[in-house]
């Protein structure tokens, strides 16, 4: 039974979600770790950025691995049972039309019949038609961490500044932050103004800091509450403790854009 909704209710329920139970999910997972798969060039078999991994290879690592990542059912409640759904699998919509959908989480190796026949099994998508297969990409990205600054500035080409997937963030809104950053930095520079910079107790400084702090095993990040630096206090409930992260992480930025503006004042 396909329904639409986010998780915990939240959002504009522009998801489709499929829901499985235990024999449903563990037949699946079978037939997807034993599927073939496409034969890969020596370059394409290097270390894969964790979140990026395709979904076989996810599922190589236990039985339970995709139902705490991209198929979790934490948020969520089946109609067939009124209950948390073993696991789910979500559609996000890819068209105005709402015509198209992309499985979320779904990126793979799977040779293309493999594909068709393996998703198939997921409920709800037996009569569905494949109009694009899964591919992998592999990202490109410096080493920023000895290469660039808080600014997404190089340290030796104090001209030449970075922004996106290249500097070795992951994600639409991460790359706009860090245009954002860069942007600002290279007009305050040719206007001869002042760096503006983030405290990393804000999720946009706290990108910052990661791709500019050297790490010998620098991987790609995204935005997540792991690198905002620990709250003096302890709070036990995870919910409470990202919800008190946020309202510093917003406190912060609205001090900071309040700043700015008396500053162009003066």
């Amino acid at each position: 039974m396909l329904f639409f909704g986010d998780r915990y209710g939240k959002g504009d329920s522009s998801y489709i979600n499929l829901p499985m139970n235990e024999e449903e999910y563990k037949n699946f997972y079978e037939e997807l770790i034993n599927a073939e798969v496409v034969t890969l060039h020596e370059f394409e078999k290097k270390d894969i950025f964790e979140g990026c991994m395709p979904v076989e290879v996810m599922a190589k690592r236990g039985v339970d691995t995709l139902r705490y990542g991209p198929l979790k059912p934490v948020g969520f409640t089946d109609p067939r049972s009124g209950k948390r759904p073993y696991a789910i699998v979500q559609l996000r919509q890819d068209n105005a039309a709402k015509t198209l959908y992309n499985m979320v989480g779904f990126q793979t190796n799977l040779k293309y019949g493999e594909q068709k026949r393996v998703f198939s099994m997921i409920p709800g998508l037996n009569d569905a038609e494949f109009v694009k297969y899964g591919v992998m990409h592999r990202n490109t990205y410096i080493n920023s961490t000895i290469l660039l600054d808080e600014t997404y500035r190089m340290r030796e080409n104090k001209n030449i500044y970075f922004a996106g997937q290249i500097t070795g963030i992951e994600g639409y809104v991460e790359s706009i932050s860090s245009g954002l950053v860069a942007g600002i930095n290279m007009a305050n520079q040719i206007l001869g103004k002042d760096r503006l910079t983030f405290s990393n107790k804000n999720m946009i400084g706290a990108l910052c800091k990661y791709i500019s702090t050297e790490n010998d095993r620098f991987q790609p990040m995204n935005s997540n509450f792991g690198i905002l630096p620990k709250l003096e206090e302890k709070i036990k409930d995870k919910m409470e403790r990202y919800e008190k992260l946020s309202d510093i992480s917003l406190e912060i930025l609205r001090d900071k854009i309040k700043d700015e503006e008396k500053s162009k004042i003066k």
